[in-house]
């Protein structure tokens, strides 16, 4: 997330003077560039890695502050939410051996934070969105406490002037609104870097952003949210949501949003991309004061650009153009932030073996791109290959209509093939990890595919059970050497049951049928009919729980009598303020209460008593005798 020592920009004072000095930072990087001072025939690459902490039920463990603390290595540093660390991969120069040697350092560097994550009663997860993950995570109390963090939240809530909200449709839908920018931590990337020679910095971020939509394509690894079957990779729609400042009003005259593709090609340089940035978007942070960067390159030092690199840091292009100073030479650098994190290391690197490749060599195999392509259909790519994976249509050059599938198979592979070959890369090395990429292709198995072949064999079971199982699966393939395409669909017989039981979150019913207090009575009465169900909720036109309606309360209603029941509404013999409890509760004290005060349901809400499930005695029941089955079968007293 860069840096972390930051400030408000609510002191008009300190905004004025922290726009000028990224003016300031964009004249002297205009100057190096211009004396030819950014570094060139030197190409390296790096990679950032996020991952998820999880518990031993595979829920959300928001515990990266102690992680940090117990591993004490700076190349990890926090992210937005307390369940999230990030892992800074030093950068490698581009050798025959570099892709094995990214391999290498990721998994020494995730196996140790694996390590200290057990000590905390936890694990590693990589993977784009994490399945178990709940609405109620994304509360404040789970933001980490960093000044960056507090303050991008408060400002991106201040100017949207209303809550954050995320509407997307797949196979099923989701309609969110959310209090905070916490939605942005479902999500999770792999972000690969490619150092770039100034000189070929517009050729090269021109074809990164068309190889962007196939490369997303053989490497989505997000489709479930919350339960929810949306796009196979639904951090893209995701992502632009979550941290979404525009007004309704801006986004009537099309002001684009911070997470975006861009809006054109680059013709000339980097610095088209840093320009626009700083005119289409508000600055969101501002940092101490620094000494003029014009200043320091006129007395012969490098600058770091730190303010045009902080504002440059809100905002998320899927492929970020990125300037640093390595070895204390300048350089610049492309970003590509569209890979989710997962399914496996080697699956990731497999992915940037592909990027690497392609780029290279697609310069040259495909001249004169601006006039052969639309920039519009290099976007619209990839919000194809988001929602569609390998099955997307794509709009290719010369107007040419071309599956994702197809185009990777034909032209793309075998030019990544090509361009790893004039980077000097080891054979070996490329069959090893193109071989890892064609297959997945071939066989159109990415890590989405999965999740949602694992979703559908676990039909019958609970949503919420079906995520866990399928979430533990991946946990114990993530540590095999298979990649992804030769992974089986997980199966129930794979989970250690009693973990999934712990809090009442894990296995509360969430697929509800619900009245109004206006309704009739025999409404509800032909609601539990038709769906076997003993308890109907009642919401209000909030969307908040006001009532219940159980089997008995009917039975006693229908008993009186009455003129004509028919016309009676559901206020009249509901059971007003039921007792509820929150899905984090134990299910051990949900029993208790139960017992305590003899009812055979607990409606589940969060704040404001917005129901998002229930608990009834029938799950207790189908609890203990799973936990019983349990024990008999491995024989402990």
């Amino acid at each position: 997330m860069g840096e972390h020592q930051i400030g408000t920009n609510s002191d008009e004072e300190r905004y004025r003077a922290f726009t000028r000095r990224i003016l300031d930072d964009l004249s002297a990087l205009e100057l190096m560039i211009r004396d030819g001072r950014i570094e060139s025939g030197v190409r390296r690459i790096g990679a950032e890695q996020e991952m998820f902490l999880v518990d031993r039920s595979c829920d959300a463990l928001p515990q990266a502050s102690e992680v940090l603390r117990r591993l004490s290595d700076d190349r990890f540093t926090t992210e937005l939410a307390q369940f999230n660390l990030e892992l800074n991969v030093p950068p490698l120069e581009i050798e025959p051996f570099c892709l094995q040697d990214l391999q290498k350092q990721m998994e020494e560097l995730i196996g140790r934070a694996r390590k200290a994550a057990r000590t905390c009663g936890g694990d590693i997860l990589l993977t784009g969105i994490l399945p178990t993950l709940r609405l109620s995570d994304l509360t404040l109390a789970n933001l980490t406490d960093q000044p960056r963090y507090h303050e991008l939240n408060r400002t991106l809530t201040e100017m949207r002037g209303s809550r954050f909200y995320a509407h997307i449709k797949g196979i099923d839908e989701i309609n969110i609104t959310h209090d905070n920018m916490m939605l942005e931590a479902c999500n999770t990337s792999f972000q690969f870097h490619v150092q770039i020679d100034p000189a070929t910095f517009a050729d090269s971020y021109n074809a990164a952003q068309v190889l962007t939509a196939p490369l997303l394509a053989a490497a989505v690894n997000s489709p479930l949210l919350f339960n929810r079957r949306l796009w196979q990779e639904t951090r893209i729609a995701l992502f632009q949501h979550s941290v979404d400042e525009r007004t309704s009003t801006e986004q009537v005259r099309f002001r684009p949003a911070r997470v975006s593709f861009g809006e054109r090609w680059v013709h000339d340089s980097v610095l088209e991309i840093y320009k626009e940035d700083l005119m289409r978007f508000r600055i969101l942070l501002t940092c101490p004061e620094y000494e003029s960067s014009t200043a320091t390159y006129a007395d012969g030092k490098i600058p770091a650009l730190s303010a045009l690199r902080l504002h440059t840091g809100t905002v998320w292009r899927w492929n970020r153009a990125c300037f640093g100073v390595y070895d204390g030479k300048p350089h610049v650098r492309i970003e590509n932030r569209v890979l989710p994190s997962g399914p496996t290391i080697a699956d990731e690197v497999a992915n940037a073996a592909f990027f690497l490749g392609s780029l290279q060599a697609f310069p040259a195999a495909f001249p004169k791109l601006r006039d052969r392509m639309a920039f519009d259909h290099a976007r619209a790519n990839l919000y194809a290959a988001a929602r569609y994976g390998l099955q997307a249509g794509f709009q290719w050059m010369d107007g040419l209509t071309v599956s994702a599938q197809d185009l990777l198979q034909a032209e793309l592979i075998p030019l990544a093939q090509q361009g790893l070959k004039d980077l000097s890369i080891d054979a070996q090395d490329i069959d090893r990890y193109l071989g890892i990429f064609e297959e997945r292709v071939k066989r159109q198995k990415t890590g989405a595919h999965w999740i949602l072949q694992s979703y559908q064999d676990l039909e019958g079971e609970k949503p919420e059970v079906r995520a866990r199982i399928l979430t533990e699966a991946m946990c114990k393939r993530q540590n095999s050497e298979d990649p992804v395409h030769l992974w089986k669909p997980a199966r129930k017989e794979e989970s250690v049951g009693s973990f999934h039981y712990k809090k009442v979150g894990q296995f509360m019913s969430t697929d509800l049928f619900t009245v109004r207090p206006d309704d009739l009575v025999e409404l509800a009465a032909s609601i539990m009919d038709w769906r076997h169900v003993r308890h109907v909720p009642v919401e209000n036109e909030q969307g908040r729980l006001v009532g219940i309606i159980s089997h008995r309360d009917l039975l006693r209603f229908f008993a009186r009598s009455a003129p004509d029941k028919r016309a009676v509404p559901v206020r009249d013999i509901m059971k007003k303020d039921p007792i509820c409890i929150g899905p984090e509760m134990l299910t051990l004290e949900a029993s208790r209460i139960m017992k305590l005060h003899r009812v055979g349901c607990l409606p589940v809400v969060v704040e404001n008593s917005r129901l998002v499930g229930i608990v009834t005695v029938y799950d207790l029941l189908g609890i203990s005798y799973g936990l019983l089955e349990e024990v008999l079968s491995t024989g402990d007293p």
